[in-house]
């Protein structure tokens, strides 16, 4: 691409949001909602004692100490947060305003921070565990949700994520198991994420069939056909297919020993750590770099893309492609970091969870592992709870992931735009 259809592309893929006359009360709606279901906690059922939370794992430079808070006081001062910040929601959209990111996270936070102290009255809760079990929880998450940004971001719906997920933690395991090396077992589980991937590519960009419909039928084919060798293959070869060698988790010098952050984010595996390369690199090529130029024109106006010399399908394959390997590298973490073992279906829905973080994230890179980091520590927060003896019923906490889900694509998004030509097939004229 020469350099004077440099500036007519950046035209194209300008990511400013277009004025619209129209106001969404969605937001403010939600968020009175989840507030005054909040307010019930506290009023209803008042809980006695204090709430400790531990910040300390014993392996920081030096330790902090213990925040302790009333519980049930906690609760009723973050129901008061909760309400303001939703009176504030309400006055900002009837002047026609959006609401800030700030204020989101104000009331993520005190929703979290009260709920958790109403919730662990007289118990204590290990912050670094809590934390430290989200990022592993939510690492497959981020890399689906990477994989998902580029997809859509060229202008491919990548429903088949789940797939890609489940065809890396199988290949991982396989692979990894007959080479006694999970660096192996990495590769197998990208090269399987991208095989995935042109599966999709061929029939939704060359054959021009129905994106959403391919990705579903792929989720449902790659389960079928690894829970049929996992049932005729691998259980009865577990010992030589299906026991890869894991990745072992290390702390990296000085920086683990940081109080809070250190232990969460700095004594991690190789995979974790690769995933924040992998954040960085995906949000700094998308934005600073001509192939991210490239990728955002096709995703936006293929047309005029396709008239300053950018080849349409080409691009979109690629990086399919490279979004089938992103996603691959998670279904390994399963395999090779988690569990070392595969199991039938053990992604469990992490495919669709990446798919609202792509979403709930505005199809940027940093949002959508944000997202993802939000959804991981939902799911170990139940684990969590349950171990200390919250009085919430276990059928409410196996739900919680899946309601943060729905609260935050339905209430924290907003009026958001998609890359205007995702999911429609280019058919040049």
């Amino acid at each position: 691409m020469s350099a004077a259809t440099v500036p007519a592309a950046e035209h194209l893929v300008s990511d400013d949001l277009r004025r619209v006359a129209v106001k969404s009360w969605k937001a403010p709606m939600i968020f009175g909602i989840f507030a005054v279901l909040f307010t019930l906690l506290p009023l209803l059922g008042p809980r006695a004692g204090v709430t400790t939370f531990r910040l300390a794992a014993g392996h920081e430079l030096f330790a902090l100490p213990d925040f302790v808070v009333p519980a049930t006081a906690t609760a009723w001062g973050a129901a008061i947060v909760l309400l303001l910040c939703a009176a504030f929601s309400a006055y900002l959209t009837s002047a026609g305003r959006k609401n800030p990111l700030w204020l989101t996270i104000l009331y993520v936070v005190a929703l979290l921070v009260g709920f958790l102290a109403w919730a662990a009255a007289g118990g204590t809760i290990p912050m670094i565990g809590l934390l430290g079990g989200a990022l592993a929880l939510a690492t497959p998450l981020v890399y689906g949700a990477l994989g998902g940004v580029i997809g859509e971001r060229v202008g491919v719906v990548n429903i088949a994520i789940e797939a890609q997920l489940l065809a890396g933690a199988f290949c991982a395991a396989v692979v990894g198991s007959l080479t006694h090396s999970p660096w192996a077992g990495l590769v197998a589980a990208m090269v399987a994420g991208v095989l995935v991937s042109l599966i999709l590519g061929v029939f939704a960009i060359t054959y021009f069939v129905d994106q959403v419909i391919v990705g579903v039928v792929l989720n449902v084919l790659v389960i079928g056909v690894t829970t049929f060798l996992f049932s005729k293959v691998l259980a009865p070869n577990q010992a030589t297919l299906n026991s890869p060698e894991p990745f072992k988790a290390f702390a990296i010098p000085g920086l683990s020993e940081i109080p809070i952050i250190g232990p969460v984010f700095f004594r991690q595996t190789v995979i974790v750590y690769l995933m924040y390369i992998m954040v960085f690199g995906v949000w700094f090529a998308m934005y600073r770099t001509r192939w991210g130029l490239r990728l955002r024109a096709v995703g936006e106006h293929p047309q005029a893309a396709d008239t300053v010399g950018i080849k349409v399908a080409r691009t979109r394959y690629l990086n399919l492609m490279l979004a089938g390997a992103i996603a691959g590298m998670g279904g390994a973490f399963f395999t090779l970091a988690s569990v070392p073992s595969f199991n039938r279906e053990m992604t469990a829905g992490a495919g669709f969870i990446a798919l609202a973080a792509v979403i709930f994230g505005k199809w940027d890179p940093i949002k959508a592992t944000l997202a993802a980091l939000l959804f991981g520590f939902a799911t170990n927060l139940q684990g969590v709870l349950s171990v200390i003896g919250s009085p919430v019923p276990s059928q409410f906490m196996l739900m919680l992931p899946y309601i943060v889900t729905i609260f935050a694509v339905a209430g924290l998004v907003g009026r958001s735009r998609g890359p205007a030509a995702a999911g429609k097939p280019y058919i040049k004229s």
